[in-house]
């Protein structure tokens, strides 16, 4: 029988980042939670939080609080006078172009208190698989084993560069040889939408000259700034191409991403509020 108080204790020490911070949020001693941390790594025969510095979950640590949380979003269905005495924790995998592009608003719908997890589209179903989320956002269609994929939509990326870097890179146009030598834009070492459109246009995989910017509203002003060309959501940089602030490389070669809600069938029911909204703002902002 898992002791629930010790497992509450470790979710608040991995979602707060310090055992003093747990404490006080539970109202107990700091000695009380470290008590608790100890016996349940005991009886679960498992170190359960690394005590860094930066203190964080393990494996096994990650997995136990993701139990937790899921014990909690089936709590908050059930029917009668019952009250869970805390909301649910909403553990989601999400992009950080949907987030802020379109994504945000449908997570006002969550029935409960949200933990989001940014990762790259391509990569954020690993955090379904490893049961560390109820739900992801994902390019990937195959439904992770006991949970479901909801198709929403295509996320358009274009190809921009200031008008200035364009003329001085790529001065009769993007091909194998200018690309190779651009200065590029990359969110982080998962981000491939830049080698997938330059296969895309020049059939080659490209070495180039790498700038990582891993926030996508810095992302897009770096690509406004001339610090290299990228591949920026069409919705983010519309306006800029309209004023012609920015220019698309290949206007006829976006690259379009299937996104996919994927969701774990125990904890649907509990989330489709939050699913209902998603699919709703999908319909309104992505490509069918």
């Amino acid at each position: 029988m898992l002791d629930y108080p010790a497992l509450q204790a470790l979710a608040e020490i991995i979602r707060r980042g310090s055992f003093e911070a747990a404490a006080h949020a539970l109202a107990i001693t700091p000695s009380a939670i470290s008590q608790r941390i100890r016996n349940l790594e005991d009886r679960s025969g498992a170190v359960l939080i690394d005590r860094g510095p930066p203190v964080q979950g393990t494996e096994a640590g990650l997995r136990l609080a993701a139990h937790l949380d899921q014990v909690r979003l089936l709590e908050s269905t059930l029917a009668g006078s019952y009250r869970p005495s805390q909301p649910p924790v909403i553990r989601i995998a999400m992009n950080a172009d949907s987030l802020a592009t379109w994504a945000m608003t449908p997570l006002t719908a969550a029935p409960g208190l949200i933990d989001l997890v940014i990762d790259d589209q391509d990569h954020a179903l690993d955090w379904l698989r490893n049961g560390r989320v109820v739900a992801a956002l994902t390019s990937d269609s195959r439904p992770v084993t006991g949970c479901d994929s909801i198709p929403l939509g295509r996320m358009r990326y274009r190809a921009t560069a200031t008008p200035e870097f364009a003329a001085r890179h790529f001065p009769d146009g993007a091909d194998a040889e200018s690309l190779s030598r651009a200065p590029v834009l990359n969110f982080n070492s998962k981000d491939s939408l830049q080698d997938r459109w330059i296969r895309e246009m020049t059939g080659r995989r490209i070495a180039q000259p790498l700038q990582r910017i891993p926030s996508s509203q810095a992302f897009a002003e770096a690509t406004r700034l001339g610090l290299g060309w990228g591949m920026n959501p069409e919705a983010m940089i519309a306006e800029d191409l309209a004023t012609g602030r920015l220019i698309d490389l290949a206007p006829d070669r976006p690259l379009d991403v299937p996104l996919y809600w994927q969701i774990a069938r125990i904890s649907a029911a509990a989330i489709e509020p939050l699913t209902q909204a998603m699919k709703n703002a999908a319909r309104i902002s992505l490509l069918s």
